[in-house]
């Protein structure tokens, strides 16, 4: 949502601050002398479009991208990585730490690895400073939620193997008028229309996207080409906000 690249199945490029932040960092770590270390973080609120940022970057920068589920063990979580190198995982987690950072090393893409604040656990995040280590100074970048910095801090040998924390930013005015070339393209919505979805939105480019997609269908159904905001009046965009408890039913 956030970003260049994919949207609900449409391919575009758009010059959205978040894309353009992750990747200037990708390509800042990837280039760095040898001399310094090769991981980053990239954190932010949910729904800032970090994930769909991580997409278009692993693209553009042919990165290896492993998007990190809950209920992911240890060994699933390695083998995911190898599965992502285009490689079958086998052996113990020991080998298939050794096969992901041999192939970091061989083929010096970067890896990406998405919701990173899942990885807060011992097991976990040791797996990660151990396949960097094998990588022989490969590029491995953690994206996750605001927190994510200040929880790394708590593994010293993590955390000093970081050369750069970017924090991922709220939509502005600029790009709620891009985004919505993208969702509303035969509607022209006014400036005001724009700033109300923003502020509505908490310049969240998720909930921007929703309240785009309310508003076009809104349109379509009054056959309107141009929505002023007094057209959008009566019409309750998404906030995100989870609805008050009713009284007796």
């Amino acid at each position: 949502m956030d970003g260049a690249g994919h949207i609900t199945g449409v391919t575009t490029i758009m010059p959205l601050r978040n894309v353009m932040l992750l990747a200037e960092l990708i390509e800042r770590v990837r280039s760095r002398d040898p001399d310094l270390p090769g991981m980053a973080c990239f954190s932010g609120p949910s729904g800032l479009g970090k994930t769909k940022a991580a997409a278009w970057s692993a693209n553009e920068y042919r990165c290896y991208h492993v998007e990190m589920k809950e209920s992911w063990s240890a060994k699933k979580f390695v083998a995911k990585i190898v599965e992502a190198m285009g490689m079958k995982p086998s052996g113990t987690i020991g080998d298939m730490v050794d096969q992901a950072g041999e192939e970091l090393a061989k083929s010096g893409r970067p890896l990406l690895l998405d919701e990173a604040h899942l990885l807060a656990k011992p097991r976990l995040i040791g797996i990660v400073r151990d396949l960097y280590e094998s990588s022989a100074g490969g590029t491995v970048v953690l994206i996750g939620e605001e927190m994510l910095p200040q929880t790394l801090a708590r593994w010293e040998r993590v955390h000093n193997r970081m050369l750069d924390w970017v924090q991922a930013q709220p939509c502005d005015l600029r790009e709620v008028a891009l985004l919505a070339q993208l969702k509303c393209p035969d509607i022209r919505l006014s400036e005001d229309v724009l700033k109300h979805v923003l502020e509505q939105s908490q310049a969240r480019a998720r909930r921007i996207v929703v309240s785009l997609s309310q508003i076009s269908e809104h349109a379509l159904k009054a056959d309107k080409t141009a929505v002023g905001i007094a057209d959008i009046a009566d019409l309750k965009l998404f906030t995100g906000e989870a609805p008050r408890p009713r009284g007796n039913i």
